[in-house]
């Protein structure tokens, strides 16, 4: 599905995503992948069972104030205690389909948030 998006130059919009990809500013990334405002990353876990509470710690150099993980087209919700290292730090993370985790990214980066999307696809 292409999203329209706010006008948003020196940062990063989704652009466009489906079943196994997102769009970045018109550019393509399958797989999983960490999405910052200002960098986009490959990401390790390759399914929702492959998430660790690492996984989740490791985001914290990012310094997020909030995180949106997308599980695809079915929601699918982690244990509290894989994003545990997060919450400590008072970080909040929102578990959502991908294409609700699209939007809300754009919404929140046009409002200058430091917003991660992590997309899983497999």
């Amino acid at each position: 599905m292409k999203l329209h998006q706010s006008k948003v130059d020196h940062l990063n919009q989704i652009t466009a995503y489906d079943h196994e990809s997102v769009h970045v500013n018109q550019e393509r990334f399958a797989g999983s992948l960490l999405v910052l405002p200002d960098a986009v990353h490959a990401w390790r876990p390759t399914s929702f069972s492959d998430l660790t509470a690492e996984d989740f710690a490791a985001l914290l150099e990012f310094k997020p104030e909030l995180v949106l993980l997308g599980t695809g087209t079915n929601i699918q919700f982690p244990h509290p205690k894989l994003y545990a290292a997060l919450s400590a730090q008072h970080i909040g993370v929102d578990t959502m389909g991908t294409g609700a985790l699209c939007r809300t990214f754009n919404v929140l980066v046009a409002e200058d948030r430091r917003v991660m999307a992590l997309v899983l696809h497999g």
